[in-house]
């Protein structure tokens, strides 16, 4: 996992604090007391949480402290939930091409368009994405549906077809996952 930077912006009291405790803890304390020097650390850190004591609007990641006095390890612990929530976000999201999957809300969207996916279809969706050569049918039924490769069943074409005809009414795209003899491909 990356480092995890947490900006003190203008509240040197916490810093003062935090930056006696930074052996104790699972991430590094950094003190910003300009809006530049703000920008530039977000700009440059990739995992980092803007903690203040006061409201400022449009900062990514912003952590608002209001309520003082606060117990140290429940504060700790805030920060951390914190921390987990931007990884947890940072990491829902894939990008196939010119999609963006979003893979806590099941959506996969392009421009200004959102289509909503089942879970089936964004494993379907991931799982071909992840292979350099066309996935079977077999191993579809395998590795997406659990079924055994013995079976004789419909399921994946019947699924792919609906999949690329929703892709098709909503990003007017009959061209991501493709059907080739020895199975389907997204390029």
């Amino acid at each position: 996992m990356s480092v995890q930077n947490l900006i003190i912006y203008k509240f040197t009291t916490l810093y003062q604090i935090l930056d006696e405790l930074e052996s104790d803890l699972n991430f590094n304390i950094i003190f910003v007391d300009n809006e530049n020097s703000l920008k530039d650390k977000i700009k440059n850190l990739n995992y980092c949480l803007v903690l203040s004591n006061k409201k400022y609007s449009g900062i990514s990641n912003f952590f608002f402290l209001d309520k003082l006095p606060i117990n140290i390890f429940k504060f700790i612990e805030k920060i951390n939930i914190e921390f987990l929530k931007q990884q947890f976000n940072s990491q829902s999201e894939l990008r196939i091409n010119q999609y963006i999957i979003d893979l806590n809300s099941r959506e996969l969207i392009s421009s200004n368009s959102i289509l909503k996916l089942t879970e089936k279809e964004i494993n379907t969706i991931t799982y071909i994405s992840k292979s350099n050569k066309p996935v079977s049918i077999n191993e579809l039924q395998e590795k997406v549906w659990s079924y055994q490769s013995d079976i004789e069943t419909h399921t994946v074409e019947t699924h792919i077809y609906r999949l690329r005809k929703k892709i098709l009414n909503t990003f007017n795209d009959n061209e991501f996952i493709i059907s080739k003899k020895d199975g389907y491909q997204i390029k």
